[in-house]
């Protein structure tokens, strides 16, 4: 069972851009779920979680104030709402869930792993 990220695209510095993540197979009601970001040449980051509870967001400091978090319990159960999209925000963005208490923003910590969607922001 995977997620899949969907929403991504090529915008200018200064855009917008809504990401999805879809489940397939199963319900991630009770798990805690987050964004996370890879960029050619270096290692998948943090970008933003949510608990199970849809509350208590947490964000990567470089995306504080511009990025939104969240999540409902329908067929699409996370998004994440970006503005003022920089070219250092191009990146393949990844959805992911984790059961483990805390709140840890570790990528090793979460699975359920599919293929990610594509940012591209242009200055």
């Amino acid at each position: 069972v995977q997620l899949q990220a969907c929403g991504g695209g090529s915008v200018q510095a200064g855009g917008s851009l809504r990401l999805s993540c879809a489940g397939s197979g199963r319900s991630f009601i009770g798990h805690h779920m987050g964004w996370f970001r890879q960029a050619p040449g270096k290692e998948r980051e943090f970008v933003a979680r949510i608990n199970r509870n849809g509350v208590a967001p947490r964000y990567a400091d470089s995306v504080k104030g511009r990025f939104t978090i969240s999540r409902s319990n329908m067929k699409n159960p996370l998004y994440l709402q970006m503005n003022d999209l920089k070219p250092g925000d191009t990146a393949i963005y990844y959805c992911a869930a984790t059961t483990m208490v805390g709140t840890t923003t570790d990528p090793h910590d979460f699975s359920s792993w599919g293929q990610g969607t594509q940012v591209t922001v242009s200055s």
